[in-house]
């Protein structure tokens, strides 16, 4: 597989109290199949979508303070972790954990931008990411949800060299990022108090592409979860936010049922 340019989406992962719970959740949600735990590494455990990695899940580090907070978090692809966590730290963010080799399968690292949305960075070793995207059961999309549009919007084009264009719509201060292509990378939505609570902080959400958005949402709510908003339509794709039993935000999207036209990016 060709190396991922720095700063595209490579992985995802969850941190659960109740792993095996997870398991039965996304594994009829989502369709997964999971591999083995590795116990060498905290039992991290790989999901599988149709026999191909698509995402982890793992249980609370035993030294962790406090009660866990599930959620699912995004790493980015950089050719240099630790060069990436200086660049974190020049632009105003946060490193949380510091570049951390994980035996021949590479080196991540946590971090938080200036406006508190916590995210991951991954140098592949020979874990090169996703091995499946875009597809029903995998990754399909993520976006940037935050309380300071301008301070995510400087670091993120700072750290990974993004072009950031506006979505053409009164409605929403959306952007999309690329990395000089015209396939965007990632979404940002600036979160107003109006929509969001102020105990919800910034945060990123990642979508998982399904064959029925309503069917996935169905599924979800009778094993314990909750919706945040939808099942609704876009010309992106019929897509739900929900929160798993154990408080893991993340969304469902069925990108073949598409309404309404194609907004402007400029």
């Amino acid at each position: 597989m060709a190396a991922r340019p720095e700063g595209t989406p490579i992985w995802t992962d969850a941190m659960f109290t109740d792993v095996e719970g997870a398991k039965t959740f996304y594994g009829d949600v989502l369709g997964w199949t999971f591999g083995e735990s590795s116990t060498e590494f905290g039992n991290y455990t790989q999901a599988y979508r149709d026999g191909k990695a698509v995402a982890a899940v793992v249980p609370p580090m035993p030294s962790q303070d406090g009660p866990p907070q599930s959620a699912w978090c995004l790493y980015f692809s950089s050719p240099d972790a630790a060069a990436t966590a200086e660049k974190i730290r020049s632009s105003g963010g946060t490193v949380l954990m510091e570049p951390m080799t994980v035996g021949e399968f590479g080196t991540m690292c946590l971090a938080k931008d200036p406006a508190g949305v916590a995210f991951g960075v991954w140098q592949p070793g020979v874990h090169e990411g996703f091995e499946l995207e875009g597809e029903t059961g995998s990754y399909a999309w993520a976006e940037v949800f935050t309380r300071d549009a301008a301070k995510s919007d400087s670091f993120l084009t700072s750290v990974f060299g993004y072009n950031a264009k506006k979505m053409a719509d009164e409605t929403m201060d959306y952007k999309v990022f690329d990395l000089g292509g015209d396939m965007p990378v990632l979404g940002r939505m600036e979160m107003s108090d109006e929509e969001f609570p102020p105990e919800v902080p910034s945060y990123i959400q990642i979508y998982f592409a399904v064959d029925n958005c309503d069917q996935a949402v169905d599924r979800a709510v009778k094993l314990g979860g909750r919706t945040l908003f939808g099942p609704m339509d876009s010309p992106f794709g019929r897509f739900a936010a929900v929160v798993d039993p154990q408080g893991a935000a993340f969304a469902v999207i069925d990108t073949r049922t598409t309404e309404g036209e194609m907004p402007d990016i400029v």
